[in-house]
């Protein structure tokens, strides 16, 4: 068990009394599809997977950034206490280590110091921390991985609830347990569900805002569902679609969307920018920033209420002074203005330029969908339509499912947020639509409103 000395007990409360008063504490929307802030304002999560920030970044490093990524519109930093690339005995920029004697139950002050300067730098950019405690590895080490396996049910919940105590004050904090591995056997889902425990003793069920994030798994397992969908910890599901262009996001979205209870979906991560496509950048290259968009555009539209980004230079904080990941990587400060970063603001703009808390997936409003690789995708909300068409193939829309007698419509840029007019219309079960250009890469977005409602265009500025 950690014992606290005065010293330790003071430095906890002035850093709690300088807290992260900015941002409201998120929550689950009522209608359990969503999540909005303490005060009823709707979120859109826009994150980034910044795996390595605590343990490789220092603190000039991670607020440089965390502004770039404020800049550019995301509202999420997902990053890991206990981090992957041998986060227990290689010490971060300050020459800390996180644990004594890789004990849980003993953390150590110094690197912890350096965590919560990032979480409130993160708050004064506006910004929310999706906080893993540990990466998988130290529950379970796989064939991959530098592990070790640290973790028990008991050493668990200490650990959970000595963070827990740590940070409850911190509004800006999404809690994600798990970090790329799935539970092998019913002693793993005990370890997850000791650490939840732990984290909620400390913080409470209402102010505790937790998922869990899985390794790819079948459409059917519902991603973090398959183990943990019935717990009360676990307010929504995260999915991890992975590293391969040909997969059916919107099937993942859809089932786990349809679960009961009700709860929130999302991609918690999905293809990365700039990383060797199913591993294999010698015969399939790597992603580009239209992977980027038809993921994102995918999963939105099927169900998701947000989406996560990820980069493979950043989520690793790879620099030349050490071993890249998966092949070789330009630095990650040389890959913050990737355009693909650049362009998810545009998704982003447009949900919040209307009302978010109607939006549905909705596979009626058309006829044709096509296939995996030129998917057509359709949400709506009461008064609005939004359709994606991956490669600008043409569609027919019923656009009889919207309120008003008269509509307007606009085609939207997902590359560059550009608005090109397309006029009113009048409702009618079937209309076809043509999006302006086509081809890979090509991808579009039409908007529909009920011109009643006068709804401004979504703007290109964060």
């Amino acid at each position: 068990m950690t014992t606290f000395n005065k010293k330790t007990s003071i430095t906890i409360l002035i850093f709690c009394l300088f807290s992260s008063m900015g941002l409201a504490q998120l929550q689950v929307s009522p209608n359990k599809r969503f999540l909005q802030t303490a005060d009823g304002k709707p979120f859109f999560w826009l994150g980034d997977t910044a795996w390595e920030l605590f343990h490789r970044l220092n603190r000039d490093e991670a607020t440089m950034y965390l502004k770039n990524r404020a800049d550019k519109g995301f509202t999420v930093i997902q990053a890991v206490v206990l981090a992957e690339l041998d986060g227990l005995h290689d010490p971060n920029p300050y020459g800390e280590l996180p644990l004594e004697n890789d004990d849980p139950t003993k953390p150590r002050e110094a690197y912890f110091q350096h965590v919560d300067f990032i979480v409130k730098k993160a708050a004064e950019f506006g910004i929310y921390i999706g906080m893993l405690p540990t990466w998988g590895d130290k529950v379970f080490k796989s064939h991959w991985g530098m592990g070790p396996e640290i973790f028990n049910v008991e050493n668990a919940r200490v650990y959970g609830k000595w963070l827990g105590n740590r940070y409850k004050n911190e509004k800006n904090i999404v809690w994600i347990l798990g970090g790329d591995r799935n539970p092998r056997n019913d002693n793993d889902v005990a370890i997850w569900r000791s650490m939840a425990a732990g984290i909620e003793e400390a913080i409470g069920r209402d102010k505790a805002l937790m998922t869990f994030h899985p390794q790819p798994n079948d459409i059917r397992d519902g991603g973090s569902a398959k183990w943990f969908h019935n717990d009360d910890w676990l307010d929504f599901n995260m999915f991890q679609t992975g590293h391969c262009r040909e997969i059916n996001l919107w099937d993942r979205m859809e089932y786990a969307y349809n679960l009961k209870p009700t709860k929130p979906v999302l991609d918690g991560e999905p293809i990365y920018e700039d990383h060797p496509v199913c591993f294999n950048a010698k015969d399939l290259g790597t992603s580009s920033a239209y992977d980027i968009r038809r993921a994102a555009w995918l999963d939105v539209f099927s169900g998701a209420f947000g989406h996560t980004y990820g980069c493979h230079d950043i989520w690793q904080m790879y620099a030349p002074n050490r071993t890249p990941v998966n092949g070789p990587q330009r630095p990650w400060y040389l890959a913050l203005d990737l355009p693909g970063a650049d362009q998810l603001k545009f998704l982003r703009k447009l949900i919040e330029a209307r009302p978010m808390f109607d939006r549905v997936p909705d596979k009626s409003l058309i006829t044709d969908g096509l296939g995996a690789n030129d998917r057509i995708q359709a949400t709506r909300g009461n008064d609005y339509i939004f359709v994606y068409s991956t490669q600008g193939k043409r569609f027919t829309v019923n656009t009889n499912k919207i309120s008003g007698n008269e509509l307007v419509a606009n085609w939207y840029n997902p590359r560059n947020g550009e608005v090109k007019n397309i006029g009113k219309l009048p409702k009618k079960a079937q209309q076809e639509f043509t999006p302006p250009t086509s081809g890979y890469g090509h991808d579009w977005v039409l908007i529909i409103d009920d011109a009643g409602k006068n709804y401004p265009l979504p703007t290109t500025k964060i």
